[in-house]
C-alpha cells in the first residue's frame, strides 16, 4: 500500500504493524479543506486493505488535533458543494465504523468538526490534558449532525450530550475522560508514548479476537444509522438557512452571532 499521494495526511510505518497517521496543516491547527476532508475518509479504506498494518494511530501536527473545516475559505453554498461535504463526511464515519482494524487517537489539542469525529470514533481515544473538544455546529446555526447523534449519547449519556451539543460547550481532556467521552486523559508529554504503547499492545494481540470484539461492539453504532442519516439530512438543510450565513459571518468577524431565523419545521 502506497500512501505517497496523501497531502493533508502524512503516513509513517512503525514497528509491529502500527501505522502512524498525522494530520499535517499545523499553521491552521490542521483544519481541513476539500482534499483533507476526502483523505480522512479514504485513509481508513487504504489502511483496511494494507496487509502490513494492524493498528492505526492518528494525531495532529503542532498544537492542534484538527480544527475542523477551514472556515477562512468562502465556499459558495449550493447543491454541489453541500453534496460534496456530505459525501466526504459520511465517508469518514462509515469507514471508521466498518473498519476491521483498531484505531487509536492521540488528541493533542483542539478537536473540532471532522477532527472531533475521528477523535471520538477511534476505538481507543487518549486525550492530552491540553485537549479541547468542541462540537460547534449550533453556534454556526447548523444542526449537530456529523458523528454527534451517532456516538455522543452512547459515550456520555443523553443528558450530557444535549448539554454540550446544544450549547457548544467546550470539553477539556480531563472532563472528557471523566464523563466517558474519551478513553483516558494523560499529561501532555505522555500523550504519544501512551498512545503508542496502546497501539503496540493492540498490534501484539490476537487480531482475530480484537477485530471480532470491535465488530461486535460497533454493532451499537450500526443499529443507530437511521438517526445518524437523519441528522445529516438536517445538517445539510441548515447550510441553506439564514442563521448559517450569520453564524459564518460572526465567526470570521470574531463576534457573537445574532440569529434571527425561525424554528422552521420545529416551530416559529
Amino acid at each position: 500500500m502506497d500512501y505517497a499521494s496523501y497531502k493533508f495526511l502524512t503516513v509513517e510505518r512503525k514497528d509491529n504493524g502500527v501505522l502512524f497517521i498525522t494530520m499535517n496543516r499545523p499553521e491552521v491547527l490542521n483544519a481541513t479543506d476539500e482534499d483533507g476532508h476526502a483523505e480522512l475518509g479514504r485513509i481508513w479504506l487504504d489502511f483496511d486493505r494494507d496487509q502490513e498494518a494492524k493498528v492505526a494511530l492518528i494525531t495532529g501536527a503542532g498544537k492542534g488535533f484538527c480544527a475542523g473545516g477551514d472556515m477562512r475559505r468562502d465556499v459558495p453554498v449550493n447543491a454541489e458543494t453541500v453534496s460534496l461535504t456530505m459525501e466526504n463526511a459520511l465517508a469518514i464515519v462509515r469507514a471508521m465504523v466498518e473498519l476491521r482494524k483498531p484505531v487509536v487517537s492521540a488528541i493533542n489539542g483542539a478537536a473540532v468538526g471532522a477532527g472531533l469525529a475521528v477523535a471520538l470514533l477511534a476505538d481507543i481515544s487518549i486525550a492530552s490534558e491540553r485537549a479541547k473538544l468542541i462540537d460547534g455546529h449550533t453556534k454556526l446555526g447548523v444542526v449537530a449532525g456529523d458523528h454527534a447523534a451517532l456516538i455522543w449519547p452512547l459515550l456520555c449519556g443523553m443528558a450530557r450530550a444535549k448539554y454540550y451539543l446544544l450549547l457548544c460547550e467546550p470539553v477539556s481532556g480531563r472532563e472528557a475522560a471523566e464523563m466517558g467521552l474519551v478513553s483516558k486523559c494523560v499529561e501532555h508529554d505522555q500523550l504519544l508514548p501512551t498512545a503508542m504503547s496502546v497501539a503496540n499492545r493492540l498490534a501484539s494481540g490476537s487480531q482475530w479476537a480484537i477485530r471480532g470484539t470491535k465488530h461486535v461492539l460497533n454493532g451499537w453504532l450500526r443499529q443507530n444509522t437511521a438517526s445518524f442519516d437523519y441528522s445529516w439530512a438536517l445538517e445539510m438543510a441548515s447550510f441553506f438557512m439564514p442563521d448559517n450565513q450569520e453564524g459564518l459571518r460572526a465567526f470570521r468577524e470574531k463576534r457573537s452571532p445574532n440569529f434571527t431565523g425561525g424554528g422552521g419545521p420545529f416551530g416559529a
